[in-house]
């Protein structure tokens, strides 16, 4: 079956403005245009069309997507099963925050009474799944599938104190990078004392630490777009900053 604009726009519930758009970013072409000049959208159009909806309803940008189907050979049953996975992932962990909000109500009114690691659970499998979301390609290709799932364990089997230590340490890591920009020299000694609340924050994740990795995962800092953001809405120049005290800081190590 055929569908033009405002047809393809009733099937999928988006506008067809949001079609167009696609359209302008190459990223879904019609099949074929009528000698009037409009758009017609044929059964693989269709099926592009599920596909990048399902990325985007799994957080995917525009350009990543673009990117992923139009690999040569794209397989769709790949592809639908990797979006079965994540959203099965995403249904637990919503399960889990919804069982953590009820229990809450509960304890609330005074019908249960929950366990300090019970409190914390479904926010700890949030922040391991929203960790995934942004990074998990690259810190498996970098580190390994084992190392990973090791480093996630540890996280979802933190104590309350251990989980509260984590929040306090990334806002001293921030503090104390801040601090230590001002002086314009990575080798400064609040340079290192930054790249040492760091490597006491990293080792929250980490089952084993090593310097070498350490200043590997500055180097990825500057080399990933999403990393060099994170750290550099502190201020300007502060992902490179950190990367090269960190090299400093591991050196001596």
């Amino acid at each position: 079956m055929e569908y033009t604009v405002a047809g393809l726009a009733r099937l999928s519930g988006l506008s067809a403005r949001a079609i167009r758009y696609y359209d302008g970013l190459a990223l879904l072409r019609p099949g074929r245009k009528t000698s009037a000049g409009y758009r017609v959208y044929g059964p693989e159009e269709v099926e592009r069309l599920r596909q990048i909806m399902l990325y985007r309803e799994l957080g995917f940008p525009l350009e990543d997507i673009k990117e992923l189907v139009d690999i040569p050979g794209f397989d769709t049953v790949t592809a639908l099963r990797g979006h079965l996975e994540r959203l099965t992932e995403r249904r637990e962990r919503l399960d889990a925050l919804i069982a953590n909000v009820k229990k809450s109500i509960l304890e609330t009114e005074g019908a249960v009474t929950m366990t300090d690691r019970e409190k914390f659970e479904g926010f700890k499998r949030e922040l391991v799944a929203d960790n995934e979301r942004k990074y998990g390609g690259e810190i498996r290709e970098k580190y390994g599938k084992e190392t990973v799932e090791r480093s996630n364990n540890k996280l979802l089997n933190m104590s309350e104190a251990e989980y509260e230590e984590v929040q306090r340490l990334s806002s001293e890591v921030d503090e104390s990078l801040a601090g230590a920009l001002k002086t314009g020299d990575p080798k400064s000694p609040e340079a290192l004392a930054a790249c040492e609340k760091h490597r006491q924050w990293l080792c929250h994740f980490w089952t084993e630490y090593s310097p070498e990795a350490h200043a590997g995962l500055g180097r990825m800092y500057v080399d990933d777009e999403r990393f060099k953001a994170y750290y550099d809405r502190i201020a300007p120049g502060a992902a490179e900053f950190l990367r090269d005290a960190l090299a400093e800081y591991t050196r001596a190590l």
